[in-house]
């Protein structure tokens, strides 16, 4: 569980430079709410990543492992991808900015793909839950602390500095995936790149509920991808300073998904998935209807931290529930491909959402953006509810495909 939080941490740690930081770097370089949402679709490798997953299923790197290899050769090409990106400035010209973060993201997401699969593999049944809360553990704390500290040091030093020095903690995490432990397995991996692609996708489409159980991964989080899409320009729209946003806002953003991390798991275990899912669900549709409360009174530090803190509770709770079902649809032969393209259509939203996202922010305001993003949860709690007998059957159906212990 340990090596599972570290490799989460080392997937987190990139994501928000090229969301949050960013958005806080160009909003800082003058670049308007709308130009922001556009940037935003750097991040769509993160989609496309079960085009190459396949490759990491077939061939495995000749270094620590079928899984380890390609993840410590990731972590390097992204701190070298965070140093060029730091090197850029926007005061002159987006475009290379644009370039070096789509770099950044095609790295991550490639790391993704191995961090995902490795824990698939090295996670027994039993012990899905506690994973799930382990990778979000580590994930969303690397992630706030990186995403802090840019905005931080940002303000006291300028974010070219802060960005190089993330870099270098960026190629730290290449000491956790030495250390972290090899899978076992039991039956041997893809025999050819056709392998490889066909049979995980005829496994994965191949029951009559599986259309439905895409459709729960799809829209589940949808609404809470809405609302946190536009996060930082919307506190700064509020009056929060980068300071602020690094210093008080983030902290109540982290300090609540790990408690939401912690409660999610221990919930899970005694709920199940499908309850999980549904009282999880409800719960981060609610939350973000106090933001609300926060566009109406303007610069407020109780409503401030009494938002971010139940909707990010809430939201880390979902989560748990979310990656607790991806991995229990994935057969461990496959794991990276199948885990590759479900997490990809989990992350639709969040990656597609930037110009509805902006537009709405930009032409009807804050109050209605989040009303917008609470309608916006109601089908995947629908969905989740009409699907509730395949999600019930497939929390108590065995582990499929090979066993591995760590």
């Amino acid at each position: 569980m340990l090596a599972i939080a570290l490799l989460g941490a080392a997937s987190g740690f990139p994501n928000q430079l090229t969301e949050s930081a960013l958005q806080g770097w160009l909003t800082d370089a003058g670049a308007n709410v709308k130009t922001i949402g556009l940037m935003s679709y750097v991040a769509l490798p993160y989609l496309a990543k079960p085009l190459w997953a396949p490759f990491i299923d077939r061939y495995p790197l000749p270094l620590l492992g079928r899984r380890r290899g390609w993840i410590a050769v990731m972590q390097l090409a992204l701190a070298g991808a965070i140093a060029l990106m730091a090197l850029q400035d926007p005061h002159v010209a987006l475009e290379p900015v644009a370039l070096c973060a789509l770099l950044i993201v095609f790295c991550s997401a490639t790391q993704d793909i191995a961090v995902d699969a490795w824990r698939t593999d090295v996670s027994l049944p039993e012990e899905r839950g506690p994973a799930a809360a382990a990778t979000n553990l580590g994930y969303r704390s690397a992630a706030w602390l990186a995403s802090a500290f840019a905005f931080i040091a940002a303000g006291f030093f300028g974010w070219r500095r802060a960005l190089l020095v993330l870099a270098v903690a960026m190629a730290l995490f290449v000491l956790a995936t030495w250390r972290a432990p090899e899978p076992h397995y039991q039956r041997k991996p893809p025999r050819s790149l056709t392998e490889s692609i066909v049979i995980p996708l005829r496994e994965l489409l191949g029951s009559p509920s599986a259309g439905s159980l895409i459709a729960v991964v799809l829209l589940f989080k949808v609404g809470d991808a809405f609302g946190q899409k536009l996060f930082t320009p919307f506190m700064k729209h509020t009056g929060f300073t980068n300071i602020e946003i690094g210093a008080l806002v983030k902290v109540v953003f982290t300090g609540s998904t790990l408690a939401g991390v912690v409660i999610g798991g221990v919930l899970m275990v005694r709920l199940g998935l499908l309850r999980s899912m549904l009282v999880f669900g409800v719960l981060q549709a609610l939350s973000n209807l106090l933001y609300c409360v926060l566009a109406a009174a303007g610069k407020s530090y109780p409503i401030m931290i009494a938002a971010v803190a139940i909707e990010h509770l809430a939201a880390a709770m979902g989560n748990i529930a979310l990656v607790a079902l991806i991995m229990a649809m994935c057969d461990r032969r496959y794991s990276a491909a199948q885990y590759a393209l479900l997490s990809a259509l989990a992350l639709v939203p969040r990656y597609t959402l930037g110009y509805p996202a902006g537009w709405v922010a930009f032409h009807a305001g804050w109050y209605t953006y989040y009303v917008v993003s609470f309608a916006l949860a109601l089908p995947g709690l629908a969905i989740v509810w009409f699907m509730r007998g395949a999600i019930d059957a497939l929390d108590r159906e065995q582990d499929k495909g090979i066993a591995a212990v760590g």
